[in-house]
């Protein structure tokens, strides 16, 4: 079973409630129109480490109940003493005045909660449902400390004929086999960084040890079958089609280039103040040898005007969806992609061999010096548009803000996009906290270090 269909017989397993309505028809709705819709160069083609440029603080207001028991939770667990209520009953508070929402045998009422909510208004979708199905995409819910404060927002508990098994095992059931060495941050969806001592061994990181950063299940594609759709918004919109193997018609590039996710290292920012994000160490980057073809040669070939890039975008998306059959989607600057400096690839190998699942099979981009999440995996469609990308991912996250901002006070459409990462470096070994002996009076250290591909500006 696909995972499209996955999703939404796990959503329709809520159909009994009336608002879950909307859901289904913008499920076929978002789903159609997102789908109409050389040598080495280690220096330039490298990625930086986001040093301040994420948002510094947590949502210390949120409503909380702090406990000095450290006895586990047992979140949605019935609880007596607290009144029962129907699916029915629930999903009539659907609304920002009054929003209920069940987790297994739980009840809860988190109006309160909605403006701190870290995924924006993604939490709209679970309006009077239960949240089970978008968890179970949304792993990193799955924690202790969410947990805890899920059940400060206890209210009652769900009626016995109401409570559905909202199962993920079919999302998870086909996710690809992942090294052991990996230091795993959650496993649904897998987060994963390499590990210190193993980063230093190779200048390209072998593709089994590449981190891995994944926001919803990873798509089953077939490379013979996989097309990419070109859509070239204007007076006169143009619209083209590629298979992998008519890619295959452009000059092959080949661009020695790191990843890293934003949010690397963000374990570091969180002994200064806490923050939002998966705690990564030092091991969210990663560098490979790419190979494909340049998106610069491709919009050529399918006729935009290079002389009318300014306040244009492109915008990427992939094959992955989540809980609500939205694909995966975000945007950088027209000028970026044009700019021959910047080398983003179509990339349809990795070290020499077909992209492994885990990124980006069979077709991703790559874009150097941004952070990874603009290197979009499983790439279905590119649009040039006057428009940035509409989606969570790219108007709620990955933003940047001084650290004077919190969630209750940073506003995300407002604030400029990261599309560029500053200076990095991180010593590897030896190990944070280690002892080491000299050796003839000296310490040998070992790590990595990162620099910026130029960019120019039109203006």
């Amino acid at each position: 079973m696909s995972l499209k269909a996955v999703l939404l017989k796990n959503l329709l397993r809520q159909s009994r409630l009336s608002s879950y309505t909307p859901i289904v028809i913008n499920y076929h709705r978002d789903y159609r129109y997102n789908n109409t819709g050389k040598e080495k160069k280690h220096n330039r083609n490298a990625i930086y480490a986001l040093l301040g440029s994420v948002i510094v603080g947590s949502a210390a207001n949120i409503k909380q109940k702090e406990s000095k028991n450290r006895e586990k939770v047992e979140a949605g667990a019935k609880k007596q003493g607290l009144p029962t209520y129907t699916a029915e009953e629930v999903s009539k508070h659907d609304n920002k005045k009054s929003f209920w929402v069940t987790y297994k045998y739980g009840v809860y009422d988190v109006t309160s909660f909605l403006p701190s909510h870290p995924g924006g208004e993604q939490i709209y979708n679970a309006a009077g449902l239960s949240i089970e199905p978008f968890w179970n995409v949304y792993g990193m819910h799955k924690t202790e400390e969410v947990y805890k404060l899920l059940e400060s927002y206890r209210i009652g508990n769900l009626h016995d004929d109401d409570v559905v098994d909202h199962s993920d095992d079919e999302l998870w059931a086909r996710e690809p086999h992942r090294d052991p060495r990996l230091l795993v941050m959650t496993a649904k969806p897998f987060n994963a960084e390499i590990p210190p001592h193993l980063q230093v061994q190779n200048f390209d990181t072998p593709n089994e040890l590449f981190y891995v950063r994944q926001h919803m299940p990873v798509p089953e594609l077939d490379a013979k079958e996989h097309r990419l759709r070109v859509v070239l918004v204007g007076d006169t919109t143009i619209v083209k089609e590629f298979s992998l193997e008519e890619l295959q018609q452009f000059p092959a590039a080949r661009l020695s280039a790191a990843l890293m996710c934003a949010g690397n290292r963000r374990s570091e920012m969180n002994k200064v103040k806490p923050v939002k994000g998966l705690s990564w160490t030092t091991g969210a980057i990663s560098n490979a040898q790419w190979g494909g073809v340049y998106l610069r040669d491709v919009l050529a070939h399918c006729g935009l005007d290079f002389a009318a890039v300014e306040g244009k975008h492109v915008i990427f998306t992939g094959s992955d969806i989540d809980a609500t059959g939205v694909n995966f989607s975000t945007s950088i600057p027209l000028y970026m992609a044009l700019d021959p400096n910047a080398q983003i690839l179509l990339a349809t190998s990795m070290n020499g061999a077909p992209l492994p699942p885990d990124h980006g099979y069979p077709l991703r981009v790559v874009v150097p010096g941004a952070p990874a999440v603009r290197s979009v995996k499983w790439l279905q469609s590119i649009t040039i548009s006057n428009e940035e990308s509409g989606s969570h991912w790219h108007q709620k996250d990955y933003r940047s803000f001084n650290p004077t901002k919190t969630w209750e006070t940073a506003d995300f459409p407002s604030a400029p996009p990261v599309y560029s990462l500053p200076v990095t470096a991180a010593a590897c070994e030896p190990a944070d906290g280690a002892t080491v002996a000299p050796v003839d009076g000296h310490i040998q250290v070992k790590g990595t270090s990162d620099t910026l591909p130029p960019l120019s500006h039109p203006r």
